[in-house]
């Protein structure tokens, strides 16, 4: 059975930049060995699976290793290529039925905006050494209800130069670590931020 796939990269209008997932559309449910292995096979930290239910899409996210719960940016890349394919236009909503919910595209001129549920940062109270896990200073950190850290930094420079020890955060008791610091006016952006999930088979999102 022949796959229609196409490789995406979010976040840019940019060739070799962004975020890149690989979007497959099944046109019938496949055995979760079979997407694990084209997940491994794409090599990418996301490839996303949609599947049409007529009322709305299901939408399954796989990294090289394992399923995960929720994906922004493949998810940004599941709606791009549904445009591309001539199955969504400009102007409509996608209903994305996934492990985390519904989550709904709006497809607008500007781009595509996501509903995404909202999860309160939660305060994190951990014996660990954070900083020697990052390798920097630790300006302040929180917790999520997916278990992902955020750890927040004192410099974009810090966050941009980190080498952290991955075999020390595949050990802590958490999904994923994003670390974070706020841009400098002027910036082009207002936080920069980096993913470490080698849990999920991902030593750094790009």
């Amino acid at each position: 059975m022949a796959i229609p796939l196409l490789q995406i990269d979010a976040f840019t209008q940019q060739p070799y930049r962004g975020n890149p997932a690989a979007v497959c559309l099944l046109t019938e449910p496949l055995p979760d060995t079979q997407l694990q292995a084209i997940a491994a096979e794409m090599n990418l930290s996301e490839t996303a699976f949609l599947l049409t239910d007529q009322t709305a899409w299901q939408l399954r996210w796989f990294t090289p290793a394992c399923e995960v719960d929720l994906c922004g940016h493949a998810t940004l890349a599941a709606a791009q290529a549904l445009q591309e394919w001539g199955r969504a236009q400009r102007g409509q909503t996608l209903r994305f039925h996934t492990r985390s919910g519904l989550l709904q595209a709006k497809l607008s001129d500007r781009g595509i905006e996501l509903d995404f549920p909202l999860q309160p940062p939660q305060g994190l109270e951990t014996s660990l050494d954070l900083a020697a896990g990052i390798g920097a200073p630790v300006v302040a950190s929180r917790t999520s209800e997916l278990g992902y850290w955020l750890l927040e930094l004192a410099s974009v420079e810090q966050v941009r130069t980190l080498q952290p020890d991955q075999a020390a955060i595949a050990q802590w008791p958490c999904q994923a670590v994003v670390v974070t610091a706020a841009a400098q006016a002027g910036d082009d952006c207002d936080f920069v931020s980096r993913f470490f999930a080698p849990r999920f088979g991902i030593p750094e999102d790009p």
